[in-house]
């Protein structure tokens, strides 16, 4: 249930969440955004971005790994890399280089040996960049020493545990497929990245209650596949953020710095933020996903006869625009990939920060975050996956977790 703080229009794509989302973006530090980093550290700065793209590459596209779990390594990798470049600054960029580089490949490698080819490559590329002596060699060792400091930190975290979900089926409640089982169900047990505390929710809304009645009939409207209230654009925008949402947000942030490039320091400390609240989160969804298991729409709309809401009616005949994953509504593990990021980003360099999508061959440009966040949001809707409860609390959660982990990573 939730207090309505974060609720949009239904379905006109011209409202906004700027209203709502940015109470507190007159604090966000925009000051020298455009001002590019010290020429002695920007090689040091340059290449730990290009880390932060094989990050990605190696988690996704070679690890093949789902958002919830990918996001859990790199997040090991930023708060390595940062801790590395923390400890190697002070010996000048050579050492930097060569810290941020180590400490990116050493927790790759470990964690994914099948890339540890291409892996090696691309440290020896990055290094061939340094030259020879004591100031690399430095490096090398403080980026060897922040990666297993890292690797032995998260030895028995509780990551592929075998839990399993069950939960006698009832009105309210998510069942698995006959074949199958909770995604990932153990990731909401899994040992915090950040010492944060975490965030509060107050729970779906009770099945009874005039705002599920109004969400159910939302989605009814406009995330059916066959809906005919729902807007070709509105359809594009929900086709769009099915894609994974980690690598695109990823992508976008560097190429954003590509343009607008930072300090050695400022760019590890950014990445360290929004991967470990992008973790912290998603670490909190499951838990609440796994503990309430609350029905996902295509579930509660055949079922609604049992719901005991008159405001709300089944359908049988209904299915969602976008095929579900296997894990219960609420709250939104797409709100944990988006939202987290929208604010580290937002507090970081101010609301209107530019982004650029790119996911199945389709671009979408933003001139602010909570333009983004507005799609992101809705397209969870209109693409049947979600109530909005979810979604907004889903949000909720997620900005809080990165104003506490933007509080505990300096």
């Amino acid at each position: 249930m939730t207090s309505r703080w974060f609720r949009i229009g239904t379905v006109a794509a011209s409202v906004t969440l700027t209203g709502v989302l940015v109470a507190a973006v007159g604090q966000a530090v925009a000051a020298g955004r455009h001002s590019p980093p010290p020429t002695e550290t920007s090689l040091a700065a340059s290449t730990a971005v290009q880390w932060q793209r094989t990050a990605s590459r190696t988690v996704f596209a070679e690890g093949a790994l789902a958002p919830p779990s990918g996001a859990l390594y790199l997040a090991f990798t930023s708060l390595a890399v940062h801790e590395a470049a923390q400890a190697a600054q002070r010996h000048g960029p050579h050492a930097a280089t060569a810290a941020v580089t180590t400490a990116a490949h050493d927790v790759l490698a470990e964690y994914f040996p099948a890339s540890r080819t291409g892996l090696a490559r691309e440290r020896d590329a990055s290094l061939a960049r340094v030259p020879q002596g004591r100031m690399r060699a430095e490096g090398i060792r403080l980026g060897e020493r922040a990666a297993d400091a890292m690797i032995s930190s998260r030895y028995g975290d509780g990551r592929g545990a075998p839990v399993v979900y069950t939960r006698s089926p009832a009105p309210g409640i998510w069942q698995p497929p006959p074949d199958g089982s909770m995604a990932l169900a153990w990731l909401g047990a899994v040992r915090p990245v950040v010492d944060i505390e975490p965030v509060a929710v107050d729970g779906p809304d009770p099945l009874r209650s005039k705002q599920y009645a109004a969400d159910f009939r939302e989605v009814v409207r406009v995330g059916g596949k066959d809906s005919t209230v729902r807007t070709a654009e509105q359809t594009a925008i929900a086709t769009f953020f099915a894609a994974n949402p980690v690598p695109v947000y990823r992508e976008a942030v560097c190429r954003y710095l590509d343009g607008e490039p930072q300090t050695l320091l400022a760019t590890t400390r950014l990445f360290a933020r929004m991967d470990s609240a992008v973790a912290t989160a998603f670490i909190r969804t499951w838990r609440l996903k796994f503990d309430i298991g609350f029905w996902r729409p295509f579930q509660a709309i055949p079922a609604a006869d049992s719901d005991a809401n008159p405001a709300t009616h089944p359908r049988s005949d209904w299915a969602p625009l976008v095929t579900n994953p296997s894990y219960p509504d609420y709250v939104s593990g797409h709100a944990a990939a988006t939202s987290p990021v929208a604010q580290i980003l937002r507090r970081t360099f101010g609301d209107a920060t530019p982004l650029t999508l790119q996911a199945g061959g389709q671009q979408r440009r933003y001139a602010s975050l909570s333009d983004l966040e507005h799609e992101a949001l809705n397209a969870r809707i209109w693409g049947g996956l979600h109530f909005r409860d979810a979604m907004e609390d889903g949000y909720r959660l997620g900005h809080l977790t990165a104003d506490r982990v933007m509080a505990a990573i300096r």
